[in-house]
């Protein structure tokens, strides 16, 4: 082949070559996947987020941390408090930030619903992970290459930061209200109506302040005159109202609830009732306790009745595993009801934040001093709320409970924050993660039981470890945080500022 020849072919192959190039960013897309989604379908699984990574499901682990129930059947679970590491929700902040853009690059205004439950959700993710570990990454976070090494904010300053957000989102909520504004889709909560979402952002801020107790003076937190405000201007601050306002996921026959026909043989009596929660409905001669909890079988056969109290019994956490099993199989404890736990794939609705809780909230909060009001009715109705969540709404059974003696309002003294919290306890059952663990945490209210069941040499806890990735991925400023809090040591047992 002859030069001319042979540059004719080059021009050709060249000429082909050009005809095919495309840009290079082009190729480097894959068509099969999505670069962007409408900020519903991530709203929905931030939503879904929420409940399963943060509130946890019924009868698991938070459950028997919280003492609502033990596992006696060492194969699948103790109830030990052996805590190490924690996994924190950064992932699912991302996705919030993700939910944001998307809303704007649909043609959504600064201001639109995505932007203010985005606030909410910061606030909501970020404090669960502070109540855990303390000090976190918040204002260099969630910057991704731009800062991979994130230093850390106090907890004081992550909670200054957290009650902006809830302020911010009621303000946007407001302002998207009040123009009619129903573009939010995607919500598997409260069925896309802002004013509900406004009402839980205002409930849960009341929960926010509440867990502030011990910082009840601090000049930057202001938790009484933020307290006062909202229960002064209902208005701007708008609460939930009753049961219809609850956060709270539902569950089908595809999201079964965790105790259901399927796992009936698996769980019933591997899983008893714990004598923290059971003593004290048994004191207060609580219907509810009815409505749980089977009658210990031991007690059946000493001639109680299953209309009896004290037919009731729960096992200590404390107790030793082998020793409470023994004792299940021999029927001295109460089964959880399976007749309800076990009889469809529904079960019961599961609480993130409540009414019952709000009420609650209120009554502590006016009993504590920090807002006028009637702290006594706030009670009243958050025992109500509860007891017609199991169908108890008979006006004289309930009128009998709250005459007595353990259960009538003590006034805005310690007794009545006591009963306050007490009540609070026995209406987180089953429902809001760890809530009842962080308000026990918070208040010494009710007593724990340890023991060699669970673990930590018969102590509880007070947070858990950051995760191990911190540490190699973040540890100089892991490192100086631990230094600022924990005298340089990740120790489950030391006071987190929160406590102090």
């Amino acid at each position: 082949m002859n030069i001319k020849h042979i540059f004719s072919a080059l021009l050709v192959a060249t000429m082909f070559l050009s005809s095919c190039e495309k840009p290079f960013d082009s190729l480097e897309q894959d068509p099969n996947r999505a670069v962007s989604a409408p900020p519903s379908l991530v709203l929905n699984g931030v939503l879904n987020n929420i409940y399963g990574s943060v509130t946890g499901s019924p009868w698991g682990a938070e459950q028997r941390w919280n003492q609502f129930y033990c596992s006696n059947y060492n194969y699948y679970s103790t109830n030990e408090y052996s805590w190490t590491t924690t996994g924190l929700t950064y992932a699912t902040l991302k996705n919030v930030i993700k939910m944001e853009e998307e809303a704007l690059k649909a043609g959504a205004a600064t201001v639109n619903p995505y932007s203010a439950l985005g606030k909410f959700m910061r606030a909501y993710f970020f404090e669960n992970m502070t109540k855990k570990v303390g000090d976190l990454p918040l204002n260099e976070a969630l910057l991704g290459l731009g800062n991979s090494a994130p230093k850390y904010n106090t907890q004081k300053e992550i909670y200054v930061q957290v009650l902006k957000w809830l302020d911010e989102s009621n303000s946007e909520l407001t302002t998207l209200i009040a123009a009619g504004n129903k573009t939010l889709a995607g919500d598997i909560y409260l069925g896309n109506d802002l004013r509900k979402w406004q009402k839980v952002v205002n409930s849960y801020k009341l929960r926010v302040l509440v867990s502030l107790s011990a910082k009840e003076a601090d000049a930057d937190l202001k938790v009484k005159e933020r307290f006062a405000e909202v229960l002064a201007n209902p208005t701007k601050f708008p609460v939930q109202e009753n049961a219809d306002d609850n956060l709270q996921y539902i569950h089908n026959a595809v999201n079964k609830y965790s105790r259901n026909p399927d796992n009936l043989g698996n769980n019933a009596t591997r899983e008893n009732m714990a004598k923290t929660y059971i003593d004290l409905l048994v004191a207060r001669k609580d219907p509810r306790v009815f409505v749980v909890a089977e009658p210990a079988e031991a007690k059946l056969k000493a001639g109680f009745k299953a209309t009896d109290y004290e037919a009731y019994v729960g096992a200590s956490s404390g107790e030793d595993l082998a020793d409470m099993s023994t004792k299940a199989l021999q029927g001295e404890y109460s089964f959880l009801n399976r007749k309800r736990y076990y009889s469809n794939y529904v079960g019961e609705a599961v609480a993130i934040l409540g009414y019952s809780e709000t009420c609650f909230n209120i009554a502590e909060g006016i009993a504590r001093g920090w807002a006028n009001g009637d702290a006594n009715a706030y009670y009243t109705k958050g025992i109500s709320t509860n007891m017609a969540f199991y169908g108890i709404t008979d006006a004289t059974t309930l009128a009998t409970y709250l005459s007595g003696s353990l259960v009538k309002f003590a006034g805005n003294n310690a007794t009545g924050i006591n009963q306050i919290i007490t009540q609070r306890y026995i209406a987180f059952a089953q429902n809001s993660g760890m809530e009842a663990w962080f308000n026990q945490r918070r208040t010494g209210v009710p007593v724990f039981l340890t023991g060699v069941g669970t673990g930590n040499q018969g102590v509880m806890p007070k947070r858990w470890q950051y995760p191990s990735s911190e540490l190699t991925t973040n540890g100089t400023n892991l490192t100086t945080a631990l230094k600022s809090q924990y005298s340089g040591n990740d120790n489950i047992n030391d006071l987190m500022w929160l406590l102090k």
